[in-house]
């Protein structure tokens, strides 16, 4: 029997150059709020997955995004935000889309056909059994994902796939397979729509929950994100001020000096400690 594509079906509405500017947005996120519950029903397998992930990175593992299109584009996305937001090593969480960098911004015709490349450019980054190697595709059929996976597997590293139509190809290679089955697109078989939104929701969880668990944020606060900006230097400044009772100059000055907000609390509370010992020395003394 021929694999069924939901993600390829007739969309739910007709003529939609007849309806009006307001008909086609409010039908549109009509659709866009079905995805959240088709998200929510995959949580548990999610979960599985950051755990796996977050016990393979504690061991030095890496995580491997990998795919074409949108989503490809969308996990390279993902991946170039962790270094920024949570002060990772841009080699920790690293994305491949088909085609290369060239296809972030122009389609590169029949790169999605290659299902060698995609293990190939993993070889580059000499990969290991502790790493974790995640195709995404919405169809859930892309060769360039499938060959990855399946070779990935073959070598002994753990493997996931992110796909928006059940028991597909690329599920069938993976260790743990997400199926978001978002159904019909608004724009018959246009899955940068609800796939894509969908995809993106699923890499924000993964990565997330994953920098969570390891340690890189405090309370609910972006403790280790890297300075780049006159905005992000305010609002480290700011987590200082809560954090430690200090005030905006001071907490100012701590942040441009150790550079992270948590490396600014440690050398903070450091002192405190230092000064609360020598103070009782001092009594011991007298």
């Amino acid at each position: 029997m021929r694999f069924q594509k939901i993600t390829e079906t007739e969309s739910l509405y007709k003529e939609l150059e007849q309806m009006s500017t307001g008909e086609l947005l409010e039908n549109i996120n009509r659709e866009d709020r079905k995805v959240a519950e088709a998200v929510y029903a995959e949580v548990p397998k999610i979960a599985e997955l950051v755990e796996e992930i977050v016990r393979r990175m504690r061991l030095g593992g890496r995580i491997f995004y990998l795919g074409a299109g949108t989503s490809g584009r969308l996990g390279v996305l993902d991946a170039s935000e962790i270094p920024p937001t949570y002060g990772m090593p841009d080699s920790l969480v690293i994305g491949l889309i088909a085609g290369g960098d060239t296809a972030l911004r122009h389609p590169v015709e029949a790169a999605e056909d290659d299902m060698e490349k995609g293990w190939q450019e993993l070889l580059a980054y000499a990969v290991n059994k502790k790493d974790t190697v995640i195709g995404i595709a919405a169809s859930g059929t892309t060769p360039y994902v499938i060959g990855v996976l399946r070779k990935a597997k073959e070598n002994g590293l753990f493997t996931a796939s992110i796909a928006c139509n059940p028991g597909s190809p690329v599920s069938k290679e993976a260790d743990i397979a997400i199926e978001i089955v978002v159904g019909p697109e608004f724009v018959t078989g246009s899955t940068r729509m609800k796939s894509g939104t969908a995809q993106k929701m699923v890499l924000n969880m993964i990565s997330t929950a994953t920098m969570i668990r390891l340690g890189r944020v405090k309370g609910n606060r972006m403790v280790h994100m890297q300075l780049t900006n006159r905005k992000l230097i305010e609002r480290g400044s700011r987590m200082l001020m809560e954090e430690l009772r200090i005030d905006y100059e001071q907490a100012r000055h701590l942040l441009l000096l150790h550079q992270t907000v948590q490396n600014a609390i440690d050398y903070y509370r450091g002192q405190e400690e230092e000064a609360g010992r020598s103070e009782e020395a001092g009594k011991e003394g007298v």
